[in-house]
């Protein structure tokens, strides 16, 4: 007998995953009949898992974290070429017919909350060179910014990053000096919970300029805290959770998330 459609979020370890609250909140806010659960997911199943869940009627999608994020790749269909830009899917959906197609929203997600924010030909600055930086560097790309610092401890990493998505700029260290950028963007794990901080000195940046932080454990970086203590703008990283969950939201449930509701949900994550 069918139960209800569900969709899930994947990885090793998981318990701790937020998306669980933040669709079951979308769900009952919107009256879809629905859940959405997190499973506990190793890597020597991963593959066994998805063709379960391939022949689930009532499956609508996974989001997957880590460390299955690559491995994705030999086991879904990449129609947007991932591999070679992103290196990492995050979303798995049943295409209709039997298989399965796999995207990232993480790129989504991180533009967002820019929307509104005029970036072409705007000077930013990005801290890390990994997974995140990546879909960072994406979506920079996708708006025609201007020149790029990117703040990095293997300089030949981040000029591969650049070249790769065709940015003007400079790879520097941790520790140089910040140029006057419009838009700051931390999308390394520095100020993670068990992380050091970043610490960065924020006096060249115009009163003008943005500072964004992907992490959201917690909530208040430090690097977030010296922004506001300067009364620059911020974002932070449970703006971008949320923003990409959204899209996934759409995929699994063909319904747009209920936006207008966000403070109710960053109270109910934050509490």
């Amino acid at each position: 007998m069918p139960g209800i459609p569900y969709a899930e979020v994947i990885g090793d370890p998981i318990a701790h995953s937020k998306s669980p609250i933040i669709h079951r909140f979308w769900l009952q806010a919107l009256g879809i009949e629905g859940d959405y659960v997190a499973t506990h997911v190793t890597a020597a199943g991963l593959a066994a898992h998805f063709r379960l869940r391939r022949d689930d009627p009532d499956w609508m999608g996974s989001n997957v974290t880590v460390p299955h994020k690559q491995a994705l790749f030999d086991i879904v269909a990449d129609r947007a070429g991932l591999q070679k830009t992103l290196g990492a899917l995050n979303t798995v959906f049943g295409d209709g017919e039997g298989g399965l197609v796999g995207t990232n929203t993480d790129a989504g997600g991180f533009l967002e909350p820019l929307d509104d924010v005029p970036l072409e030909g705007k000077a930013v600055a990005v801290v890390g060179a990994g997974g995140a930086a990546r879909a960072v560097l994406l979506a920079l790309a996708s708006r025609d910014v201007g020149r790029v610092t990117l703040l990095n401890r293997t300089p030949d990493k981040g000029r591969v990053l650049l070249d790769q998505f065709g940015l003007l700029g400079d790879v520097v260290p941790l520790d140089a000096a910040l140029p006057a950028v419009d838009l700051l963007v931390n999308a390394s794990s520095l100020g993670l919970a068990g992380q050091p901080p970043l610490v960065l000195d924020l006096t060249p940046l115009p009163p003008t300029a943005i500072v964004y932080d992907i992490v959201y454990a917690p909530l208040e970086t430090a690097l977030l805290a010296a922004a506001r203590a300067r009364r620059l703008a911020t974002i932070d990283g449970l703006t971008m959770l949320i923003g990409q969950a959204a899209l996934a939201f759409e995929i699994f449930f063909e319904a747009h998330a209920p936006r207008e509701r966000d403070a109710e949900l960053r109270a109910l994550l934050t509490a």
